[in-house]
This record gives structure tokens, sequence and C-alpha cells, in this order.
């Protein structure tokens, strides 16, 4: 009789290399096809394969998705300037409804009726991968087992691989972040990071971006080129996203752009504290700000950045499917029109500074907004729109000497 077929989100990482094993002790009926999606995430993919294959799986399914990720997904959250809570760009809540769209496609291709994941029950992920997967088939089963097991913690964990003799690449009860990586960012929980009084220990953190005190110490220039928001070109040079993103990546981890340490609130109601290093991204959308600022009108402007907080919380709470969401993304894309020009920016020790930009489409005119008088504005057609915009503000005031004047106050009574 044929087996039940189980799709495991793969990553190769501690978390999902023990759930192989762990399905097969607890699910003997369950084939498991191993799905890996790579969405930039740098690692070995054949490595990746084997291991799966080692440990147990069936069948490996890599899925190479990273110029997707960047184009149709975080291309989409610059446009809008989503940032969550002042400095999270969202790396890891871009990559799941992606990842979870990879899965259920390889489950109706392979005919499975569950999907499985390694995300731990007090994280975002879990969230974000199943309310995903439901958006996209309602009718596949989710195993979750570190919702399940006794398996309690990281070193848990790393006791069981090594019981099970799964190769665990480096990770150590010594070397214990957990660490999420994409084209976009690279995320770092746990360990001492726990712990909100420790200082982060920067040369042993971070992956993608130098620390400051490693930075060069002369200045760069860039110039990026927008197209309707998207950005097509670097220094002048057409790239597509994965090409743009890698670029940037190297640019700004040279000189330690991007990198946060947030105490950020979690879908489930904790707080967590993980340190992001995102510095292509990070260039891209202070450019996209700063072009942003050249050619849209204030009130659009001024919504936008409202609709933009909205849209980073949407996407950071697993509601990237929404009706909701797909309607932002329908106001950005409009208010984007004429997001098209060049910005210059410098960057130098951990810093993104405003160097020129140039647009057929900017609102800013120099004959209007100098000192001098112009053409187009006269400096005495002010007087009478002073007169009207403080009309308001006067007669308030005027009330206020009258009341003053009138006391005891005045009892109004209406004639029948």
């Amino acid at each position: 009789m044929e087996k039940e077929k189980v799709v495991l989100a793969y990553s190769g990482g501690l978390d999902t290399s023990v759930i192989i094993p762990w399905l097969k002790e607890n699910y003997d009926d369950l084939d498991i096809i191993a799905c890996c999606v790579n969405v930039g995430q740098g690692d070995d993919m054949e490595f990746v394969r084997n291991k799966a294959l080692s440990s147990g799986a069936s069948k490996v399914c890599i899925e190479n998705v990273i110029n997707e990720f960047v184009e149709e997904y975080v291309y989409k959250g610059i446009k809008a300037n989503a940032v969550y809570e002042g400095k999270y760009l969202l790396g890891t809540a871009y990559a799941r409804p992606l990842i979870a769209k990879k899965l259920v496609e390889t489950a109706h291709r392979e005919g499975a009726k569950y999907i499985a994941h390694g995300c731990t029950g007090k994280g975002n992920d879990q969230v974000r991968f199943e309310t995903a997967i439901a958006s996209l088939d309602p009718e596949i089963k989710i195993i979750a087992p570190w919702r399940m097991w006794n398996i309690s913690s990281r070193e848990d964990a790393i006791d069981y691989a090594k019981s099970k003799n799964i190769d665990l690449h480096g990770i150590t009860k010594e070397k214990i972040y957990s660490r999420d990586q994409n084209i976009l960012h690279i995320s770092h929980e746990g360990g001492m990071l726990e712990d909100p009084g420790n200082e982060p220990d920067f040369d042993e953190i971070l992956v993608m971006t130098n620390p400051i005190e490693k930075t060069p110490d002369a200045a760069e220039y860039i110039e990026i080129e927008f197209k309707e928001g998207i950005p097509i070109k670097l220094n002048g040079k057409k790239l597509n996203g994965e090409e743009m993103l890698n670029a940037l990546n190297k640019i700004g981890g040279t000189h330690g752009i991007g990198v946060e340490d947030l105490l950020e609130n979690r879908i489930v109601g904790m707080k967590s504290r993980g340190i992001y290093e995102t510095p292509g991204g990070t260039l891209l959308i202070e450019a996209h700000k700063y072009l942003e600022s050249f050619v849209l009108e204030k009130e659009t402007a001024h919504f936008k950045d409202i609709i933009g907080q909205k849209y980073a919380d949407l996407v950071y709470n697993a509601m990237w499917f929404s009706s909701l969401k797909c309607a932002f993304d329908a106001f950005v894309d409009f208010t984007q029109k004429n997001v098209t020009g060049i910005v210059k920016l410098k960057l130098y020790k951990g810093t993104v500074k405003f160097a020129g930009m140039a647009s057929d489409h900017a609102l800013y005119n120099e004959s209007i907004s100098s000192f001098a008088t112009g053409d187009l504005y006269n400096q005495k057609d002010a007087t009478g729109f002073i007169h009207l915009y403080s009309l308001p503000y006067k007669i308030q005031a005027l009330n206020e000497l009258n009341s003053k004047k009138n006391s005891p106050q005045v009892k109004y009574s209406f004639k029948e």
C-alpha cells in the first residue's frame, strides 16, 4: 500500500534537520519529501539535498526563486516604504509567503496531504507559514513538531541530532544563534542576545556587514535609478532584482549599512530581541524615500506614510494574501507612476546620506522654492492666503476675548 506523503519545509538547519528522523519515528506511514526553497540564503544546495536524503527523506525538491523573491515580494515592500516598528525591513516576513506558496505547489505536484515545518511554538513564522498555506489550500493538513514533541530548547535539539548522527554543520551549544538568511537580510536571535542587558558582539555576530570599526575610512558614492518605483540600474548598469540586491549587499555591507538591534513585538504577543543585517535593502528604501519626496505631492506623500506603516504591519502579521494587502498594493502602484529618476547616495561609517537626485517628474521647482521672486510665484500673493488660512484661528481668538469681556457667562436660550 502506497504511503501518504508529507512535504517538509527543509533548510538543512538545526530545526528541520531533526524533524526528518522525528517524523520517521512518529509517522512511519508517511513518505517524507523535503522541499528546500532557495531565496538567496547562500547554502550549498547539493549539500542540503544530500543531507536531507541521508537523514531519511525519500525525495528532495529544490526551488530556486531568488529573483522572484526580490521582484515580486521585496520590491513591493520597497515601493510601500514598509518598515516594521521603525527598524525592521521584513526580510523573513517577505520570504515566508513565497516559501509557503512553493510548499503548496510541491504538495499538489506530489499528491501530498500534509505539510510540515520547523517553526517553534513561540515564533512568528508558524503563523506566517500556516496562514499562507491556509490561504492557498485550506484542505492541506499541518504537522508542527515543535508544538508536539518533548524537545524544549535548541540544546535539546542538538542532543537529539547527535543521537541520530545528523551533521549539524558547525552548530554547537556554544554557537547557539538562530539565524535566518536570504538575499535581503540575515537575522540573529538566541544565545547572549536573549538578555537585553548584553551588548551585541558584532565581531562574532555579523555575517553580511562589517562592524563600524572595520569599515573604510573613505566615503563611497552610488547612484540608483528607479522606474515607477522599481530600482532598475546601479551606477548606470541595468540589473535584475537578484543582481541589484547582491551588488548593494556587497557595497552596503562594506560600509556597515543596515544593522539594527531591535526588541520587537511578535505576532504571538511576546517581545523578542534580534539583530538584523539588511545592507542592500536599506540602501534601496532610503533612495526610494528620497525620490518620493521629490515627485509626490503633499497629501499623497503624507497618506502613503500611513499606508506604508500599515503595510509593514500586515506583512509582519502574516497577511500577505489578504484582500487589504492587495488593495494597498493597488494604491501603492498608482502612487509610483511618477517615481522615476536617479538618486545619489553617500555611504560612510554605517550612514546613508543624500547626495543629489534628478527626475523629469520633480515637483520641486527652483524658481518657485528659492527666496527670489519668479514668474510662477509672487511673494505678495501670500498675504491673502495667510488671511484665509488663519481665519478659523482668528475667529476662535475673538470668541475667547468676547467671552472674557462678557463675564459672567451668557446663558443661551432658543425661541419657540
